[in-house]
């Protein structure tokens, strides 16, 4: 029906003007408000009720850009988001009003070869929300409802919070890096960076049966966090260190590297996972891992590295890239409601909890911290917008 022009469907599918925040510049968060139409045919609408804060976010908020990809017109950020479906298209049928879902926000061209060979996440055409890469840019999901298709709206079982949907986003992440890394029963595991992805890699690798997991990171308070929470095993506190020369910095990863195989007497590990983008955890990675061994590239930090190769190569270490995900909210879904022993308790990633479009830059500035005011630990902020 429609109602001063506007069309409801079970009182909630509401056609018309919707809140967004929209980024025009460094730091520059405006709230507006834009048009919405009803979702086509194949799309459900949805309100959007969760939105965690990732890395790619806040370099877009403090840099307007994300390494080389440079925002060319205003972004709504946000990604990691979950919600409740509002109103469904004519050939939606695995989906109804008042569902709950997981936002799956990365749209490929399902036409390419690589679509056709299961790596959407790699497609050329892929348009992701938040993200600059693709122009127009596609907007991101901190407004407070969008269209989006049915087929990558996953429904939500009732024993799972929103906020964990939030997290099914990164939680892909770990499940595509644990598949590219082929951990066996009673490997070692090595993970350099202890933020929300370090983090859930390392809970993928407990799932996946590895027998020892050491984290690592510059701040003892996260690798704290990782031991006492059961995310890892072992930690290291790397050394705040910044050498110069190429031969300062290769001596100081061969040091981190020693520090890791003392850490739990394990000496070499069978598979890294780095998640900091930082060219001197990489180096270490290499000096980590046995011959065999496997690293997963995960972490998007500085785009040109120099590295001991010849250390990898004469070794046989893989050096394998990690890009987003694919197909792997079927499997989140399942393991975060199969109550498994392996898996950390990931709620407790939800770390600092903001209200409403007013506390979206409060929340961006909390995501840049690493403890908030009363001391806690920063490492997942969550934006709720439950009621726009």
């Amino acid at each position: 029906m429609a109602v001063n022009g506007e069309q409801h469907v079970n009182g909630a599918g509401k056609i018309g003007e919707v809140v967004a925040s929209v980024l025009h510049g460094v730091k520059d968060l405006k709230i507006e408000h834009r048009q919405l139409g009803a979702p086509e045919a194949a799309e459900v609408q949805v309100a959007i009720q969760a939105t965690g804060l990732c890395g790619s976010d806040l370099h877009y908020f403090n840099h307007y850009r994300n390494g080389d990809i440079i925002v060319q017109e205003p972004l709504t950020l946000g990604h990691e988001s979950s919600g409740v479906v509002t109103a469904v298209g004519s050939q939606v049928t695995k989906l109804i009003v008042g569902d709950r879902v997981a936002l799956e926000v990365g749209l490929p061209c399902l036409e390419c070869e690589l679509c056709k060979e299961g790596r959407y996440n790699i497609c050329k055409s892929l348009r992701f929300r938040s993200s600059a890469k693709s122009f127009p840019h596609f907007q991101g999901t901190l407004q407070a409802r969008i269209n989006h298709p049915a087929v990558y709206c996953h429904k939500l079982p009732a024993s799972v919070s929103l906020d964990l949907g939030a997290i099914l986003e990164p939680l892909g992440v770990a499940i595509h890096g644990s598949r590219r890394a082929a951990l066996k029963q009673g490997s070692t595991v090595l993970v350099f960076g202890a933020g929300a992805v370090g983090l859930l890699c390392a809970a993928m690798a407990k799932v996946c049966g590895a027998k020892t997991v050491v984290i690592a990171d510059i701040q003892a308070e996260r690798v704290d966090f990782a031991v006492q929470n059961k995310f890892a095993d072992a930690k290291i506190v790397v050394p705040m260190k910044r050498p110069q020369s190429i031969e300062d910095k290769l001596t100081f990863a061969k040091e981190v590297a020693e520090m890791v195989k003392a850490s739990s007497g394990i000496g070499e590990v069978d598979a890294v996972f780095e998640c900091t983008g930082v060219e001197s955890c990489l180096q270490a990675a290499i000096y980590s891992t046995r011959p065999g061994g496997r690293i997963m590239l995960i972490g998007m930090g500085s785009p040109i590295q120099t590295l001991p190769i010849s250390a990898a190569a004469l070794r046989e270490i893989d050096l394998v890239g990690v890009f987003r995900y694919a197909n792997t909210y079927e499997e989140a879904i399942k393991l975060v409601s199969s109550g498994n022993p392996l898996l950390p308790d990931l709620s407790k990633l939800v770390t600092q909890r903001f209200s409403g479009f007013d506390g979206i830059p409060g929340a961006f500035s909390m995501a840049g911290r690493v403890k908030d005011d009363e001391g806690n630990l920063v490492l997942k902020v969550v934006v709720d917008t439950t009621n726009p």
